[in-house]
């Protein structure tokens, strides 16, 4: 079953300043750990020590944008999560909890 977590990314974040001027767009580090704390607080996984295993970015997140976050535990332990600005797909990818080495 999927899980959907809703987070609009504020106007005044501080990474805009340098990212870029005039053109705002979200990092991709601040969208893939904002990504990780709202599967942590959704399904309790600690995900302090995770293999990001594959990440793909599709579309800029802007100041503003209402962003989904989907997730989906699979039976391999995997978690496979999706972002969407609307009907705009942003990044998609897959994670794999564990502990550190």
């Amino acid at each position: 079953m999927k899980t959907a977590t809703h987070w609009t990314v504020p106007v005044d974040h501080p990474a805009f300043a340098g990212h870029f001027p005039g053109t705002p767009i979200l990092p991709g580090v601040v969208l893939l750990d904002t990504v990780l704390h709202a599967i942590a607080a959704a399904t309790g996984i600690a995900l302090d020590f995770c293999e990001i295993s594959s990440v793909k970015f599709l579309s800029p997140a802007s100041p503003g944008d209402e962003l989904v976050i989907q997730h989906i535990l699979l039976d391999s332990g995997t978690i496979r999560f999706d972002v969407a600005a609307g009907m705009r797909k942003i990044a998609s990818g897959s994670i794999v909890p564990g502990a550190p080495a």
